[in-house]
């Protein structure tokens, strides 16, 4: 069971336009809405695979009802702490005349240190039956920098942080299996403009591994044994909100299966991230583009560049 853990979970609304034009008025061709935040879209690339997987999040007033809502409709298991203060809202605008995405988050709600104990004990407990743990995405008002660092020590199975800030930081001191930033975030908190000098230096703060997201070029993985990069094998446009965490997802499978071997994991993470692209909305993929591209991946030894 791949348990995924989602502080901060959103009611995710996407708004399709013809072509998005600051300071003027906009009528949407289609408007959806679901559960969504990192953690949530993970477990949702797992679900539709067939691997067992449990979401546990945090959810409030009426968008966190209709979040649990939909998680229920959608068959995925799930264990959400219900809080007083109201769930937040990501707002996604694709236009699709020039596919572009335009994506605006809310904060979320602030918690009381009682709601994050009780979310706490719920993560601890879950993690005890868990192949691998995934804790994914922005933390809530009113928790500690280190909360993700709190959820992720003492675990006993293989675990995965895909967060940014000083948030990713702090949760370097649980080390972490493996830590998976794109590569603005990996230079935000390194401060290093070459992703492979700045994936060691997070290796060297505590991650077991970095699998970092570089975009159009594929993905980079630092690692005991050395470091790997993966390319797509041919560039895509659409919807690349959860191409991310459906990278995520295939790092949690070859996890859950033992020992990785990195190309391995490399090769089904960014099959994966290149079909969610092809996907409507965050957390959906084109099953049939993943297969054909799990195969088609390329994968070659890393070096590194000069800043």
């Amino acid at each position: 069971m791949i348990v995924t853990v989602t502080p901060n979970a959103a009611l995710d609304v996407t708004y399709r336009v013809p072509r998005l034009v600051p300071g003027a008025a906009h009528r949407a061709s289609a408007v959806e809405s679901r559960a969504g935040g990192k953690g949530v879209n993970v477990a949702r690339v797992l679900h539709a695979l067939g691997a067992p997987t449990r979401a546990l999040g945090i959810a409030g007033g009426h968008d966190g009802a209709a979040v649990v809502r939909d998680l229920a409709e959608a068959g995925i298991v799930h264990e959400f702490t219900e809080v007083d203060a109201g769930s937040r809202r990501t707002t996604t605008i694709l236009s699709t005349v020039d596919e572009t995405v335009t994506l605006i988050s809310e904060p979320g709600p602030a918690l009381s240190e009682q709601d994050w104990a009780r979310f706490a004990a719920s993560v601890g407990a879950a993690a005890r039956g868990a192949s691998v743990l995934v804790c994914s995405g922005s933390l809530p008002g009113g928790v500690p920098v280190s909360a993700y660092a709190d959820l992720l020590r003492g675990v006993e199975v293989p675990t995965v942080l895909d967060t940014s800030g000083p948030a990713l930081l702090a949760g370097l001191s649980a080390r972490p299996s493996v830590v998976k930033p794109n590569l603005t975030e990996l230079r935000e908190v390194t401060g290093i403009g070459d992703p492979l000098r700045a994936a060691e230096e997070l290796r060297r703060a505590g991650a077991g591994a970095v699998v970092a997201s570089l975009g159009a070029e594929g993905m980079l993985a630092v690692a005991d044994g050395g470091s790997w990069l993966a390319r797509p094998s041919r560039a895509l446009t659409g919807n690349t909100t959860g191409a991310g965490d459906a990278a995520v997802a295939g790092i949690a499978l070859e996890l859950a299966k033992g020992a990785p071997g990195w190309p391995a994991v490399l090769r089904r993470a960014v099959a994966l991230s290149a079909a969610a692209v092809l996907g409507p909305l965050a957390g959906d993929f084109d099953i049939e583009h993943y297969r054909r591209e799990h195969d088609a991946v390329e994968v070659d030894h890393a070096t590194g560049t000069d800043d």
